[in-house]
């Protein structure tokens, strides 16, 4: 389960550069190459010296400091130096820095075969199968494939038998997620202004996709990712780098998932595919995931600090960070070293979002696909998700947390299908579904049908690499769509998610600091509170399911989840499903 901004003006350009250098810093200059293992190393406020002298005693060496996150990047040797450092009371969590890329010497580069792992927190079609997987293994592996041979195997008419309607795009009529919000009536009385930016937090955006391209915004857009062909334990991660330095261009996405998310915001009306639910804004790529789909804490904590440093409006965050599903601080189950990485997560990551958020960035996140009551969570299977191989099954509750959907600050979003029920895999909680929107689900009816599931963009070398579209670029089975306008073609996929959901309620507050922001860094401002406040006074509030015990059918099994709270804020639907229309239309 990985963009929006106006011209690039002077100001912009230097608050770009001055985002680009890391946080002051009083510690030495950093070596070209360090002497081991590097750390994120967070300390309490005020007190950098005594955690810098704590990574000394523990025999360790600080490289830089972020003053505007609170924590050093350190290098150090020997087994028990997490532990060392993490005793003392300055330190409030540390977690190895997996975020460093290498190129594999010798190798030329060449085009890894698409994202493996798709590891996000919203893909449902990816290869961890994550959706429902505590539902049962046969529904959780049915699930996980619905963006696969489920949805290949459901035969539906081509694309030019449907209507052209909505906002008259040639494929509208596939889009029934814009329907069941508004937006393609939204459309055309507030596309969006230019000048709101939105930063699509991700594995990157195809910035030369036809359907992205015009909203699509390179100047500010910026990969804090380096591929890493191999993980610590000589497996395959990303596969080998595109690029001679392991470091992609900010208009690519090897992935697919940034782009299926950035087109459902922001693709424009022009003719070709579809359109977004805000079609006329920009989009930033503020890269953070791997090509492998995994999400690691420091790219994560630089894309955020950049959003709020350049005036980012709105970020869509469509993923966990890794390698822990549930983050939990004191867990039995993990070692001293794994309970400190865990703390660095939360306290890290609450940090960049309220460093964001205090800048005037709206954040919103997939509520993930676990089909978890993430208020009474009992086991976590997934963690740690990285390297591979190293999964353990814990008991976990309410103390542990996924970041980000659970931190402060942060709208989370659960996935519907179309009948409006909401999605078998999407997780739930009373205390953490914010709103709903359309994600798809493939299950939700009679068999499993692609069309159920969301239509988005998808890159062309992605597509052939997996081998869904032949030699002659057409596709090869139902879930991949094709559409041409004057030579020009574009395709596109069908995923379910509460990463799909995630971008259509990104797309509304979009269309809201459109008509309420006031002209400021970046373009226009709005308060992130005023922003969430629209979101949910301009939300259809939806009650709970009658009975609340709602039981799902999925290859011959009954799958039962629970609904607490009520209309005006409930466990399924949060304060209710988001709509581009009111939003479009509803008095100050």
């Amino acid at each position: 389960m990985r963009r929006v901004a106006s011209g690039l003006t002077a100001l912009a350009t230097v608050i770009a550069m001055a985002a680009c250098t890391p946080g002051t810093s009083d510690a030495p200059p950093r070596p070209a190459t360090p002497a081991g293992p590097e750390y994120l190393v967070f300390y309490t406020q005020g007190e950098q010296r005594q955690a810098q002298q704590a990574v000394e005693r523990a025999g360790g060496t600080t490289l830089a400091n972020d003053a505007k996150l609170g924590y050093l990047t350190a290098t150090g040797g020997g087994g028990r130096f997490v532990e060392n450092v993490g005793a003392d009371g300055s330190v409030v969590g540390v977690s190895p820095d997996r975020s460093i890329g290498f190129a594999d010497a010798g190798r030329a580069a060449t085009r890894r075969t698409g994202g493996a792992k798709a590891r996000t927190a919203g893909d449902a079609g990816g290869a961890t199968g994550r959706a429902a997987g505590d539902a049962g293994a046969a529904a959780g592996r049915a699930v996980g494939d619905l963006g696969g041979a489920a949805g290949r195997a459901a035969g539906f008419p081509d694309a030019r038998s449907f209507s052209r309607n909505g906002a008259g795009e040639p494929l509208a009529g596939r889009q029934w997620d814009m329907r069941m919000i508004g937006a393609d009536r939204a459309n055309a009385k507030v596309p969006g202004n230019r000048q709101v930016l939105v930063g699509v937090i991700d594995t990157g955006v195809d910035g030369k996709h036809p359907d992205i391209a015009p909203n699509f915004n390179r100047e500010l857009s910026r990969n804090f990712v380096t591929d890493k062909p191999k993980d610590e334990d000589g497996e395959t991660l990303d596969g080998p780098c595109e690029a001679r330095d392991c470091k992609d261009p900010v208009d690519e996405d090897d992935d697919g998932h940034g782009t299926h998310v950035a087109s459902t915001i922001a693709a424009p009306i022009n003719g070709i595919g579809i359109a977004g639910v805000a079609p006329g804004v920009q989009i930033v790529n503020i890269r953070a995931g791997q090509d492998s789909g995994f999400f690691f804490l420091k790219p994560s904590l630089d894309a955020l600090t950049y959003a709020g440093d350049i005036g980012v409006d709105v970020v869509n965050m469509s993923y966990y960070v890794d390698p822990w599903l549930f983050n939990c601080t004191n867990n039995k189950a993990d070692s001293r070293k794994q309970q400190l990485e865990q703390a660095a997560i939360i306290t890290g990551m609450q940090r960049a979002l309220d460093y964001a958020r205090q800048r005037g960035v709206t954040l919103i996140s997939a509520l993930g696909n676990g089909s978890t009551d993430l208020g009474h969570p009992k086991f976590d299977k997934e963690s740690p998700g990285y390297p591979v191989g190293e999964k353990k099954e814990r008991q976990i509750d309410n103390s542990c947390v996924n970041v980000p959907a659970e931190s402060a600050g942060v709208i989370s979003v659960a996935g519907l299908g179309p009948s409006g029920r909401k999605a078998i895999y999407s997780d739930y909680g009373v205390e953490q579904a914010d709103v709903s929107a359309p994600g798809g689900d493939a299950l939700d009816g009679k068999g499993a049908k692609a069309t159920r599931s969301i239509l988005g963009a998808a890159p062309e070398h992605v597509l052939r690499a997996a081998g869904r579209i032949d030699a002659k670029g057409e596709p090869k089975g139902a879930d991949v769509v094709k559409d041409c306008k004057g030579g020009t073609c574009a395709y596109y996929q069908y995923l379910d998610g509460t990463s799909m959901a995630a971008p259509h309620a990104t797309g509304v507050a979009a269309i809201l600091v459109s008509r309420f922001g006031k002209p400021g860094k970046g373009g226009l401002e709005l308060a992130p509170a005023t922003v969430e406040d629209l979101l949910y006074k301009t939300a259809t509030p939806k009650a709970c399911p009658t009975p609340r015990q709602y039981v799902y059918k999925a290859y011959g099994q009954d799958i039962t989840q629970v609904c607490e709270g009520d209309q005006a804020d409930n466990g399924f639907f949060g304060h209710g499903v988001v709509d581009a229309w009111k939003a479009a239309t509803v008095e100050p």
